[in-house]
Order: structure tokens, then sequence, then C-alpha cells
């Protein structure tokens, strides 16, 4: 598949398309300064990626939800699929930045997927963004998706997840004055 553009593959008409690109960096391809806030961003999703297994360990051992271990699996699932990117891309792909101080830990995250919410140029009248070319919204993998759709529910589901448990209510009978 050739990169941007010209290798758009349109799966439900103009709205979602796949289109390759490489993201150095992290989300909306915001990067640390190089080269070694890649190398930073890579050891903090390892790190991520062992805190997340630990916690749906303890979870797990404690009787948690099961659709809150579930969405925490979403979101590990989808931090695993960007640190494989990281780690092993720059070998398996030769897509590590130009100026990387080795392949190792220096890949790029493949994003493919395009929901083409608006494409095109804003009003002129628009304060601070008008008369710009935009495309509203960012491409993303399945990883990215994994992990939003597992904070998403979480958000969404948190009061089925971590009910309160209420006072326990004092049991029926005769108030303990009465009974002497």
């Amino acid at each position: 598949m050739q990169p941007g553009m010209p290798g758009e593959i349109p799966l439900i008409g103009q709205w979602l398309k796949l289109h390759y690109t490489l993201n150095p960096g992290m989300a909306f391809g915001v990067e640390l300064p190089p080269p070694y806030g890649k190398l930073l961003l890579t050891g903090f999703r390892l790190l991520a990626v062992g805190g997340l297994s630990y916690y749906i360990t303890h979870l797990w051992r404690h009787q948690a939800a099961k659709g809150f271990i579930a969405c925490m699996a979403l979101i590990l699932g989808g931090a695993v699929g960007n640190l494989i990117d990281s780690i092993f891309y720059g070998i398996v792909y030769d897509n590590a930045p130009f100026g990387s101080p080795t392949k190792w830990f220096f890949g790029q995250v493949i994003d493919m997927l395009y929901v083409d919410v608006y494409e095109g140029f804003l009003p002129a009248a628009w304060p601070l963004v008008g008369g710009k070319y935009v495309s509203l919204w960012p491409i993303f993998n399945i990883a990215d998706s994994s992990i939003f759709i597992g904070v998403a529910l979480i958000l969404l589901l948190q009061g089925r997840f971590f009910k309160q448990e209420g006072p326990t209510p004092a049991p029926a009978g005769p108030p303990a004055s009465d009974l002497a």
C-alpha cells in the first residue's frame, strides 16, 4: 500500500478509508524530543504493559466485575500492540526515523483507519482556524481503537463496575431496651 492519499482505499464510500501513515510518536502524532524521546516513550509503554498486567491479575484475584476486567484487557491489548510496533517495526519494516541511534525500540506505529468526518477549508471568517485546510479526524489503528473503547466503556459503565456498598441494615426486631 502506498503511503498517504495516493494509496487510500475506500471501505465505506469516502467516509471510512484505509490510509497508510507512519506515526513516530504517540496520539495525534505528538512526539517527544528526538532521538531519545522515542526511547522514553517506548520505555513508558513497557512499564504500562507491566503495570496493566499486574493490575488485571490483581482484579481477577479479588473478583472484580468481569466487565471491568474485560475493559482493562482491551486497554492492555492496545498497549501491547503499540509496544510491539515501537520495539520491532524499526527492524521488521525498516521504518525507524532517520537519525535514530538504533532500529530497535525506534519503530514507528502504523496507523491506517481514517474516518473522514470533514475535509476541506473552513470559512475565512472563523477566528484562528478560518481559511485553513483541515481534516477533522485522526488516523488511528486497531490498538488505538482498543484503548479508546476500553476507556470509554469504563467511563460509561463505571456505575455498574464500582457499585458502592450501602450501610448494612439493622436487624429487625424489638429494641434492646425492650428485652430487659
